[in-house]
């Protein structure tokens, strides 16, 4: 595809790493001259200029575009380019709109607009980390089939029932629907068969329906025990969002945020919390507003090192609390591999990941829809959920007669609301809902799970 980036601050960089990777022809448009030399450094085309100008978004190639995603700072920028682009073109237009005020009228603006996606950073940041909050032991939760099935990272603990166990035994022991799709062990990344044995320490990506979940945590020793009350350090729109979910969920939010204006405004918006106002860098104000006893602690923050000081001390006052940390910078994660941060969040992340989905969803060839795609261990692994619409080269044949691609495993097939955990006789059949898991990349059809 032939894609117009607008904006190349920490965003729009991943999108063109992403996006590059995959083969698009990727323009960027900025107006700062040292985030174009950075860009460049990729492989793309670049234009000095503001993304809202007609003329600059010609010199683009807009008319030959079949897309136009913009992820600068300003949303009316963002808004304004894609309104551009959509009266001049007839290429699709994705805008990141962060401001609260527009959220609320997200539908009527994308109606009048004609934005074929409109993104919110914060907003998807906060729905991960509920559901991080939702089940207690997950490290990560990717959802598809709307909801039926969920892949959770879970880490083995120390004296589980799962140590030493093959996952030929683990079918045998589970429900047949709960399938191991990824192991990661001391930095290897496998996508197991039944004689792979799992020990302590080992992260899996565990697919499930969420019903299974809590007797399967049970029974593998990880923990269960529902969170009713949640310590946010930083005031920002993320925790704005979060607070309003975990709120209509029936759990005590308590936000710590050093400005005072914001923390006014936080009060109106959010009557049900408690809003402190005070430096969550204090460790005496932790202690005061009741930190070891908090059943999980969400460090969002503008400063990645803070959060990840934050998450440490927390885990060292409140071991059994569950630590949820903001960190956008890469160089930053490698260092945190053995610390105990919990699980960890970057809305850039989250951000291109949901536009990534939308540009594979317009660029296949129309047998399937990519649904939901989910970045996992730091890239190196995608899963995908495809919805196919027609018979192809892959409908009504068993799985075993397939030829697939080395590293990629059919994880689940939902069928009519039926979950079905794949065996050879199995088959994909037009209205399936099929999650892929693989370490190929790029997979923009169903067909190209196939040799």
């Amino acid at each position: 595809m032939n894609i117009i980036v607008v904006g190349c601050g920490k965003v729009g960089m991943s999108l063109v790493e992403q996006l590059n990777n995959e083969g698009h022809d990727i323009t960027v448009i900025d107006t700062d001259p040292a985030a174009l030399e950075a860009a460049q450094a990729h492989d793309v085309q670049i234009l000095g200029g503001n993304g809202t100008s007609f003329r600059i978004q010609q010199e683009a190639g807009i008319e030959k575009a079949d897309l136009l995603i913009a992820v600068t700072d300003q949303d009316e920028v963002n808004l304004l380019s894609c309104l551009i682009a959509g009266k001049n073109s007839r290429c699709r237009t994705v805008a990141r709109v962060r401001s609260p005020e527009y959220f609320e009228e997200i539908d009527y603006i994308r109606e009048c607009m004609g934005t074929s996606l409109i993104i919110n950073p914060e907003y998807a940041t906060a729905l991960e980390i509920d559901h991080l909050i939702r089940i207690p032991s997950a490290m990560e939760v990717d959802t598809f089939a709307k909801g039926r099935i969920e892949l959770l990272k879970l880490q083995v603990p120390e004296k589980s029932v799962l140590h030493g166990m093959s996952l030929l035994d683990f079918s045998q022991r589970f429900d047949r629907n709960i399938l191991v799709c990824i192991l990661e062990r001391a930095g290897e990344v496998v996508i197991p068969n039944g004689d792979t044995v799992l020990q302590s320490g080992d992260n899996l990506y565990v697919i499930m329906p969420p019903k299974e979940i809590r007797r399967f945590c049970n029974v593998a020793g990880l923990p269960v025990r529902a969170i009713k009350n949640v310590m946010i350090a930083g005031g920002s729109h993320i925790a704005y969002y979060l607070a309003r979910k975990l709120i209509a969920g029936g759990i005590s939010v308590k936000i710590i945020e050093s400005d005072r204006t914001r923390c006014e405004e936080l009060s109106m918006q959010l009557p049900e919390a408690d809003i402190v106002c005070g430096d969550a860098t204090d460790y005496d104000i932790l202690l005061e507003e009741d930190l070891p006893n908090m059943d999980a602690f969400v460090a969002l923050t503008s400063s990645d090192e803070e959060n990840i000081f934050l998450s440490l001390y927390a885990h060292k006052v409140a071991p059994r609390c569950k630590q949820i940390t903001k960190n956008s910078r890469m160089t930053l994660r490698g260092l945190m591999e053995d610390m105990p941060v919990g699980s960890l969040v970057a809305p850039k992340l989250i951000t291109a990941e949901y536009i990534s989905k939308f540009v594979r969803a317009q660029a296949n060839s129309g047998h399937s829809a990519v649904e939901a795609l989910y970045k996992l261990v730091d890239g190196r692994v995608e899963a995908l959920e495809f919805r196919i619409r027609e018979a192809s080269d892959v409908t009504g044949v068993p799985l075993a007669k397939m030829k697939l691609k080395q590293n990629l495993l059919i994880a689940c097939i939902v069928r009519n609301g039926r979950i079905i955990t794949p065996g050879g006789s199995d088959t994909i059949e037009p209205g399936d809902a099929v999650v892929v898991i693989t370490t190929q990349h790029g997979l923009e059809d169903i067909r190209d799970i196939l040799r």
